[in-house]
């Protein structure tokens, strides 16, 4: 299981990173290996504000479709529009080219509630 550490992660398998002002979300290695082969991935409109825990899209696989949810409250700036013609990307590279949104943070301070790299590590591992 590949984790970056530069990420904060929601026990739901969202990572959240830092790149200056804005946050680049997606979902983490443990997340896309356990679905299998990504089919599918719904982002939300640039512009709509979302808070936290709240379903931001969907991702679906030959074997499942789930949900996914904003790692902190934000308004979208960015969807990844390269996973509407290669969702396998998240397969590939979850944390580069297989980003799924990057947002302004609303609320900075949600940063330190989410899992660090080690403490989602532990959590990954009880699955």
């Amino acid at each position: 299981m590949n984790i970056d550490t530069n990420a904060r992660y929601r026990a739901s398998h969202e990572y959240a990173r830092k790149d200056g002002a804005e946050i680049v979300a997606g979902i983490s290695d443990h997340a896309q290996s356990s679905l299998g082969d990504i089919v599918f991935v719904e982002l939300p409109e640039v512009g709509k504000t979302l808070k936290q825990g709240e379903a931001f899209g969907v991702v679906e696989s030959v074997k499942a479709a789930s949900d996914l949810y904003m790692p902190m409250s934000g308004k979208i700036v960015a969807v990844n529009e390269d996973l509407q013609g290669d969702p396998a990307l998240v397969n590939k590279d979850c944390y580069g080219k297989g980003w799924m949104i990057r947002f302004a943070p609303a609320d900075p301070s949600e940063w330190n509630g989410l899992m660090d790299a080690a403490a989602y590590g532990k959590e990954a591992g009880k699955e």
